[in-house]
């Protein structure tokens, strides 16, 4: 349905890398984006590895500028995208009197701003060829947010919101948009936030803990 080209960020770790993974053992060549070169290196290797091709391009998913020109090489080297998965994501759990203002705004640079900005940059080759998939990588604070953690629930509906309002864009256009969900998963992110497993809802503590792997399968089954 769609060319074999997929562009990840916040392909340096977790369900990022994972999806990147799981393209490149399904044939795919991936951009992988992300800040982080010496990451994006390694999953670099583990996609050729797996039996892909990777095109590493390291930079801030939140910078237009940067975006813009990375969509330049990857559109005159490799061809159009035909699958975009929007997986970059940051932000801690924090009361709102408690997060400084420029860490409010790091909260919407990653997921929000990061999608919105490569999304765009790469809309007008989905729609020229009328096929494609965008993937939103979010969370269930989109739809039901939770005490002490205010900016990380801002930025989740941003991203929920980008992907509703591109539902309705895109009708009728053959590319679609797609929000996952997914509940605790075992990635590095608790381990840098203090507290934040605490103020975890009460379901999210009975739910199992899914792995980046199994997220990336079914991130897969969207394309």
């Amino acid at each position: 349905m769609t060319r074999k080209l997929a562009v990840v960020t916040g392909a340096s770790s977790g369900i990022g890398a994972a999806t990147a993974q799981a393209l490149g053992a399904r044939g795919w060549t991936v951009v992988l984006v992300a800040r982080r070169r010496e990451e994006l290196t390694g999953v670099a290797q583990r996609v050729e590895t797996a039996g892909g091709r990777a095109v590493v391009e390291a930079l801030d998913a939140a910078d237009p500028a940067a975006v813009a020109a990375m969509a330049g090489r990857v559109r005159s080297q490799h061809g159009a995208p035909g699958v975009i998965v929007n997986s970059a994501g940051a932000g801690a759990w924090r009361w709102l009197e408690d997060t400084p203002p420029d860490e409010m705004e790091r909260m919407l640079d990653a997921p929000y701003r990061a999608a919105s900005h490569v999304t765009q940059a790469f809309l007008p080759d989905l729609l020229a060829q009328h096929a494609g998939v965008i993937i939103h990588v979010g969370s269930p604070a989109s739809l039901v947010p939770w005490p002490g953690a205010t900016g990380y629930n801002v930025s989740r509906w941003a991203l929920r919101g980008l992907h509703e309002a591109l539902r309705q864009d895109l009708a009728g256009t053959g590319v679609s948009t797609c929000h996952v969900l997914f509940s605790e998963v075992a990635t590095p992110y608790f381990d840098r936030n203090d507290g934040a497993k605490e103020r975890r809802p009460a379901i999210g503590r009975i739910v199992p803990v899914a792995t980046a792997p199994e997220c990336a399968e079914v991130i897969l089954r969207t394309i």
